[in-house]
């Protein structure tokens, strides 16, 4: 068998289509030229996550859409965020063998078991698996699962909304998949919904991209959370579900909000910030503001240089914060953590 150059030549000779997506910070899709580009160390990833590239690679049959095969990976990056190239030879290497393994033993029925004990593989959470296996349904035109009809029933208000237990994440992942079409079952009961199954929702949509209504609507229950004590994790969820809202001016007004807040020292609310809402973070002015609370978070010094480790390795991030961390007017206490983090002569 013919030893394989790139991921890339094997997904396009595999004869199978083909969809590749970031599975790090959300669910996003990559395009075949930034995927190959990135293989061939022309471009740092574009999201990573935790210092590594985590993708899912989707192959189906054209002719039978309900045959495909999705293989997890996580790719650790070098520090400039590119993929270390002798770490795709290996995966290559132990790919190919396991594959000729299986046609040797007759056994290439179960694609996924080209992965099998190969250490570049992963399982997504729960949460993201549900939404991911929503979204693949969706592109292949395959039938939503058996939750579906659960969720339409409680989010059209029918149920009474104190009956949300039985309903399922996966059900709710699958209205999230079509939100063009499902939008008004969300649209009547964002406002009405109690914090669970908001929750669950909005950490579903943090995977899509909600128009102007859905984020208007999460903006006014994120309005009355952060009015009210102990209401940390809804805080938090309501901005991953706001965070990749097609309104720039929602997604700020959305982090002034919570930054000038009860919240503002939460480490959870912190850390949803950093790491879903970066492209907001992209606003000087907002940046400031989240660096302030964030040097003295609840997170403390330890997790200041955590979430800022990870947040600055996004490449565009890294320049935007160390200008923060340069500002003038920046606080006594953010000087300390700065210090803390990179050693007192920085400046």
């Amino acid at each position: 068998m013919t030893q394989l150059s790139s991921i890339s030549k094997l997904l396009q000779q595999s004869g199978a289509q083909f969809r590749i997506f970031d599975m790090g910070r959300r669910i996003s899709k990559l395009t075949t030229d930034q995927f190959d580009k990135f293989e061939q160390g022309l471009i740092p990833y574009p999201t990573p996550y935790l210092h590594h590239a985590w993708l899912a690679l989707m192959l189906w049959n054209p002719k039978h859409k309900q045959q495909n095969v999705v293989w997890f990976l996580k790719f650790p990056l070098d520090e400039q965020g590119f993929l270390v190239q002798a770490v795709r030879d290996d995966f290559l290497g132990r790919l190919m063998q396991n594959i000729q393994q299986m046609l040797d033993n007759n056994a290439i029925s179960e694609a996924n078991d080209a992965l099998k004990d190969n250490p570049f593989s992963f399982t997504p959470d729960q949460e993201k698996m549900a939404m991911f296996h929503a979204i693949a349904a969706h592109i292949t035109q395959q039938p939503a699962s058996q939750f579906l009809a659960g969720a339409k029933a409680y989010f059209s208000g029918d149920l009474g909304w104190d009956q949300w237990s039985g309903v399922g994440y996966q059900g709710i992942a699958d209205l999230v998949a079509d939100l063009e079409s499902q939008q008004q079952y969300l649209l009547n009961a964002i406002p009405n919904i109690p914090s669970e199954p908001l929750v669950a929702l909005a950490t579903c949509l943090e995977h899509s991209k909600p128009d102007h209504k859905i984020a208007e609507a999460l903006l006014a229950r994120l309005k009355k959370a952060i009015a009210e004590p102990e209401q940390a994790s809804l805080v938090a969820a309501l901005l991953r579900g706001l965070s990749n809202t097609h309104s720039d001016t929602l997604r700020s007004q959305a982090l002034q909000l919570t930054l000038n807040s009860q919240y503002q020292g939460s480490a959870e609310v912190m850390a949803a910030i950093a790491t879903r809402c970066n492209e907001s973070l992209q606003h000087p002015e907002l940046l400031h503001l989240f660096l302030e609370r964030l040097a003295v978070s609840e997170a403390g010094q330890a997790g200041f240089s955590r979430i800022l480790a990870d947040l600055m390795f996004i490449p565009v991030m890294r320049i935007l914060v160390l200008q923060q961390f340069r500002n003038e007017n920046r606080s006594e206490a953010l000087s300390k953590a700065v210090g803390a983090m990179f050693g007192k002569k920085f400046s």
